[in-house]
C-alpha cells in the first residue's frame, strides 16, 4: 500500500509545483497558455481525486480545486472564441473578448480561489499520511479500481442510448480519460480505447464549441458572419464524433 500512497503524494506534490508555476505565469501575463495549463493541471487534480472520495481532505480540496474551475472557465472560453476570431481576420471582435484579460489573469493569481487551493492541497499529503497510519487506506488500490471500472461502465450504458446526450457524453469521455491517466496502471483500458477517447473528446469539444458560439451568436451581432460556417463544422464535427464513438461502443464490450 505505501508505494501506492507514496506514488500519490509524488503526483501531488508534482501538480502543487506546476499550479504555482502558473500563477507565477498569470501573475506576469507571460503567455497565452497559462490560464489554459492551470485548468489542465486543477483537472488532473480533480481526476486524481474523485477515487479518493470519502477520506479525510479529498472533500475539501474537490471543493477549492471546483472553485478555480468555474472561475476561469468564462476565461478560457473567451480564449478559445478570440483565437478562433484573430484566424478568420475578425481582430476587432476578438479584441473586444480579450481586452480584460490581462486583469482578470492578475486577479485569478492573487484571488480567493487560488489561494484557498493552495492551502488545502499544501496539507493534503499529510491526511494521505495519517489515514495511512489510521489504516483507513487499506483496499485502496481495489477502491480505485472499482471506481475507473464504474465510470467506463457508465459511459459504456450512455453510448447504448441511440438518443445519447453529446453534451453528457463529452464530461463522460473526459471523466474516463482523465482517470485513465491519472491511475494508468489501475485503469486497464485497451490501448485503442485510448486513442478512441482522445479523438472523441476532441471531435465532440469542436461541436461543443460550435453549439455554444452559436447560442451567443444570437445575443452578439458581431458574430453573425460566422454563423454559417459554425453550422457547417458543426455538422462535420458531430458525423466525426459520431463515427468515433461507434468504435468506442465496440471497445466498451471487449475490456
Amino acid at each position: 500500500m505505501s508505494v501506492l500512497v507514496d506514488r500519490l503524494v509524488a503526483q501531488i506534490l508534482s501538480l502543487d509545483v506546476s499550479l504555482l508555476a502558473c500563477q507565477a505565469r498569470l501573475a506576469a501575463a507571460t503567455d497565452a497558455e497559462a490560464l489554459h495549463d492551470l485548468r489542465i493541471t486543477v483537472r488532473r487534480l480533480r481526476s486524481l481525486l474523485r477515487p479518493l472520495r470519502t477520506l479525510p481532505g479529498v472533500e475539501q480540496l474537490e471543493a477549492a480545486a471546483s472553485a478555480v474551475g468555474q472561475l476561469t472557465t468564462p476565461m478560457r472560453d473567451r480564449e478559445v472564441l478570440a483565437a478562433y476570431l484573430h484566424q478568420h481576420g475578425m481582430h476587432a471582435a476578438a479584441d473586444r473578448r480579450t481586452a480584460q484579460l490581462v486583469d482578470e489573469y492578475a486577479a485569478v493569481a492573487s484571488g480567493a480561489q487560488l489561494a484557498q487551493l493552495f492551502l488545502v492541497l499544501d496539507a493534503f499529503p499529510r491526511f494521505l499520511r495519517a489515514s495511512e497510519r489510521q489504516g483507513l487506506l487499506r483496499g485502496l488500490r481495489g477502491r480505485i479500481e472499482k471506481r475507473l471500472s464504474k465510470q467506463w461502465t457508465i459511459l459504456a450504458q450512455a453510448l447504448q442510448d441511440p438518443a445519447h446526450d453529446r453534451h453528457r457524453l463529452r464530461l463522460l469521455i473526459k471523466r474516463v480519460r482523465y482517470g485513465a491517466d491519472a491511475y494508468p496502471e489501475l485503469g486497464h483500458l485497451p490501448a485503442p480505447a485510448m486513442k478512441r477517447l482522445k479523438a472523441a473528446q476532441a471531435a465532440l469539444g469542436d461541436w461543443h464549441d460550435c453549439w455554444q458560439w452559436l447560442a451567443q451568436a444570437e445575443q452578439q451581432s458581431d458574430l453573425l458572419p460566422c454563423v454559417a460556417g459554425w453550422r457547417r463544422t458543426m455538422v462535420k464535427s458531430q458525423a466525426r464524433a459520431d463515427q468515433v464513438l461507434a468504435k468506442l461502443h465496440r471497445d466498451c464490450f471487449q475490456r
